[in-house]
């Protein structure tokens, strides 16, 4: 489905499949267990879902919204800390985890989780992931839903070192799992609900459908998810404000992570990674496209998936549009009509019943401000609607009983049992207290 167009205050357009999966829940008085539909589920439980999105008439566009969310300074907003947590990997890169809150010594070791994946070149500091977290984190005695919540980063996003000869991509999940086999491990009575947001979304949703019935997650909920990245890439080339900012600005973000890691990433010149890096940087026009044409297409990740023929072959092997009939869980999608990076929108859902699919008429890419002061955002109430049904209401696993058992090699690492050696990770040194409020120097926030 393409979609492009101006806000209105037509209420969302939100699909179900024909038969919805049947969802497990427990009767607090009796303890006795029962299921429901997802659909009545979610129309009983996340009313805020079916409201109308009406921003302030000056932010009533998607390309408004989507430059409000870039250039506002709103970095002050939602104040919350972190204490990271780094981890090694087996093949010698370094994760960084950002938990929440930093005090956490009151909650019970079953409070549910949300682990939440930041967009392109984001990390923990992004307005769009504090307009949830901060409530979601807060005690219940002050109106928020007493979560736990942690954000893994991608390599050489949110100040987290590269420490090995390897980037990120589009859409590669072994980062993620190994991330989640930590998470587990440190708290395995918890459940785990995941949270996604543009290019974290797409990676999520294929971690969810490559693990099928075994993910660790037990719910999800991913906002402005780019799905199709060939077809969308196409759209946003074919326009001129497509091409020249939107593009642009993508692609010159991911520039900027790189030339921050450039010595790491050459450390041995005979690498792949190294030969792509010095043509990537003799690039005039640097665009997204471009970006990933000459760079991410080719080291984006190991052989023999790596290299790509052509950019397309690459967009075509990291989307996420054709992974949702896979989905175990219960998922909610949450895209806008007028976002101009996303134009492209499965909203059939694959005909999964554990599938929700929700078209707001605006809300730009991230965006979806009510008004001016960036504390305000249609998102926030029917994800936290979402939340509260999937971490309190819903009967699910917690992440080490959904997934594989994690066991502790010789060498240290912790892995999946019978899984892939060279996937595994253990703590290191690095991290501490992380200010949420400060961004990363030559970076926008907001893609």
């Amino acid at each position: 489905m393409g979609v492009l167009g101006c806000s209105t205050s037509a209420p969302p357009l939100v699909h179900f499949a024909p038969k919805t999966a049947r969802i497990p829940l427990k009767r607090p008085e009796s303890k006795e267990e029962y299921s429901e539909s997802l659909r009545s589920l979610v129309q009983d439980n996340c009313p805020s879902l079916f409201t109308s999105f009406e921003p302030k008439w000056w932010l009533n566009n998607g390309h408004i919204q989507t430059t409000y969310s870039v250039f506002a300074d709103i970095s002050q907003v939602d104040s919350v800390w972190y204490r990271r947590q780094n981890l090694k990997l087996v093949d010698g890169g370094t994760l960084g985890l950002d938990f929440a809150p930093i005090d956490d010594a009151a909650l019970s070791d079953d409070t549910p989780i949300v682990v939440i994946l930041h967009g392109l070149t984001g990390g923990s500091y992004e307005p769009y992931i504090k307009s949830i977290l901060t409530h979601a984190i807060k005690p219940v005695d002050k109106g928020g839903l007493g979560y736990r919540a942690v954000i893994p980063h991608s390599r050489g996003c949110g100040g987290v070192p590269i420490t090995s000869t390897k980037f990120y991509s589009a859409g590669g999940t072994d980062d993620f799992r190994q991330a989640l086999i930590y998470i587990s491990n440190r708290y395995p009575r918890a459940k785990l609900l995941g949270l996604g947001f543009s290019l974290g979304s797409n990676i999520m949703t294929r971690y969810i459908a490559q693990e099928g019935e075994k993910c660790r997650l037990s719910s999800a909920c991913v906002l402005a998810n780019p799905w199709d990245l060939a077809a969308n890439s196409d759209i946003l080339s074919g326009t001129f404000i497509g091409r020249n900012v939107y593009n642009n600005a993508l692609g010159t973000n991911l520039m900027n992570v790189a030339k921050q890691h450039y010595k790491a990433l050459m450390a041995d010149p005979s690498l792949p990674i190294a030969k792509a890096l010095k043509p990537l940087m003799s690039v005039s026009q640097m665009t997204l496209t471009n970006f990933d044409k000459v760079f991410l297409s080719q080291v984006g990740g190991p052989p023999p998936q790596f290299p790509y023929a052509t950019v397309n072959e690459y967009y075509d092997a990291m989307s996420s549009h054709e992974c949702i009939g896979e989905i175990r869980i219960p998922y909610l999608a949450i895209n806008s009509a007028d976002d101009p990076v996303v134009q492209y929108v499965p909203m059939d859902g694959a005909g999964n019943g554990y599938a929700v699919m929700v078209l707001t008429s605006g809300g730009g890419h991230l965006g979806w401000f009510n008004d001016g002061t960036g504390k305000d955002r249609w998102t926030t109430k029917p994800v936290l609607e979402w939340l509260t049904l999937m971490g309190k209401e819903v009967l699910a696993k917690s992440g080490s009983e959904r997934g594989h058992k994690v066991v502790l090699g010789t060498d240290e690492f912790l892995r999946n049992e019978g899984g892939d050696e060279w996937l595994g990770c253990k703590e290191c040194e690095g991290g501490g207290l992380i200010n949420g409020n400060a961004g990363v120097e030559g970076l926008r926030k907001g893609l």
